[in-house]
């Protein structure tokens, strides 16, 4: 599920560091940032959907075949970083968060 919101600037591009999460509030939300290797940047909810805790932005980077992806750091179901939809249980969903890269800032929001 893709949810709208203000755009607001939440860091540099080169603070994002490659293959790793970042955690960013915006208003009463928690973000979790990926930075790709290939410079993708992605924007999701911060909340696992198993236990609840604010962790993703721990999860391990990767992918599956050519879906980029993040394990929960909790229980290691693995998420599709461009829906948020887990590859292992299709049920569990990341809110996905509209993200883009202009002047070398990030932005979240729309």
């Amino acid at each position: 599920m893709t949810v709208s919101t203000t755009a607001v600037v939440v860091c540099g591009f080169d603070a994002l560091l490659p293959e790793r999460g970042a955690a960013a509030l915006i208003g009463d939300r928690q973000i979790a940032l990926f930075r790709t290797y290939d410079g993708q940047v992605f924007a999701l909810s911060n909340q696992d959907p198993v236990s609840g805790a604010n962790v993703m932005s721990r999860g391990i980077v990767g992918n599956r075949g050519d879906v980029p992806t993040v394990a929960s750091p909790m229980f290691k179901q693995v998420y599709d970083l461009r829906t948020g939809v887990c590859l292992d249980d299709p049920s569990l969903v990341l809110t996905v968060y509209p993200v883009r890269v202009a002047d070398g800032q990030v932005i979240v929001g729309d």
